[in-house]
């Protein structure tokens, strides 16, 4: 009956040494180190209007809206995807944080809104402070940049429940729009011209099929002609926020819809604000795809289907405006050097 020891009162003496939350695998300490490396960088994004400091069990914001008559609240959530995958085995960890906040304000950008502020998830195995602090100074680069305030955020540090070395971000936005101003398609007329802003790359969609590809030929350190950088760097270009670009636009010319290009590509995100009884006339020779996609494409085999409803294929935000309108706003894109495309219209189903 030995071999059932276990059942007994009787315990050995190695299971009566106490254990504790680190023996565990969750390190507290660890987590108020993070918390020393970036208080002051997100103290950094702050503006007027947060109330609360660092470490508060809720986030508060004074909800002052001048100059906006009725102003509606434009929330969205989002992630980074398998390209996080990339960040892990080249150990870079600052740019995935740029991403998840521009994906996010060109979401509620899309619905003609300013973004007000952003939360995040940081989820892992193992806290790693350094890893983790990279990851939300991009966050901070990104609001900064973005014009919102970085106040609340979440560190969850779950052993056993991520491979080494890995962890998982979510983030949520919060902007405003006054509701005359709201941006939702129901406008959108037949002969309306869909004018295009060029993406930096694959953004943060369709990660898990590239890698799929072109992990098979190529390594990430490895310098690629048709790309001009190393494939890692590529792909870890970051996701680029419209919110300049675009924002000024929304004042003073007719932008009846806009289409921010995720997964599910050209086609399958503006049809989400065309309304029934119009399609989408693209013109898909309209402009160069960037090499990345040519080299997924090719190296592939990827039918050309699944391109499109995959990828972006260098298209990053698609404004949808009457013709002199469309003008209009072309001329002043290009004032700004930015690159705008004219890339089809609006036609009856």
């Amino acid at each position: 009956m030995d071999k059932f020891w276990y059942l007994s009162n009787a315990k050995p003496d190695f299971l009566k040494m106490p254990t504790t939350y680190k023996d565990a695998g969750v390190d507290i300490e660890a987590g108020d180190e993070l918390v020393r490396r970036i208080k002051k960088s997100v103290r950094s994004t702050f503006t007027r209007n947060v109330v609360t400091d660092i470490g508060a069990f809720g986030a508060l914001y004074r909800a002052d809206f001048r100059g906006i008559r009725k102003p509606v609240l434009v929330t969205s959530v989002d992630g980074v995807g398998t390209k996080l995958k990339i960040a892990f085995a080249l150990n870079r960890h600052e740019t995935v944080g740029q991403d998840l906040v521009n994906h996010c304000v060109n979401d509620i950008l899309a619905c003609g809104a300013q973004p007000l502020y952003f939360v995040d998830y940081f989820a892992t195995g193992k806290l790693t402070p350094f890893v983790a602090a990279q990851v939300i100074s991009g966050f901070v680069r990104a609001c900064k940049e973005n014009g919102c305030s970085l106040i609340g955020g979440e560190t969850a540090e779950m052993p056993g429940f991520y491979a080494d070395g890995e962890y998982d971000i979510a983030g949520t936005i919060v902007g405003v729009v006054d509701e005359r101003r709201i941006v939702d398609g129901r406008r959108i007329k037949s002969g309306d011209v869909l004018v295009a802003l060029p993406s930096t790359g694959l953004h943060t969609n369709g990660y898990s099929l590239a890698r799929a590809v072109l992990l098979r030929q190529f390594r990430l350190d490895e310098y690629i002609g048709e790309l001009q950088a190393t494939l890692g760097e590529a792909l870890l270009t970051v996701h680029r926020s419209y919110l300049k670009a675009i924002s000024p636009l929304l004042s003073t010319y007719r932008i009846r819809g806009i289409s921010h290009i995720t997964g599910g590509g050209i086609e399958g995100n503006t049809l989400r604000v065309i309304p029934k009884g119009l399609r989408l006339q693209i013109d898909w020779s309209a402009w160069e795809r960037p090499a990345i996609f040519g080299l997924i494409k090719e190296i592939g085999n990827v039918p050309e289907e699944d391109m499109r409803r995959t990828f972006n294929l260098g298209i990053g935000m698609i404004l949808i405006a009457p013709p002199i309108d469309a003008d209009r706003v072309l001329h002043v894109l290009k004032r700004k050097r930015e690159r705008p495309i004219v890339m089809g219209e609006i036609a009856r189903a």
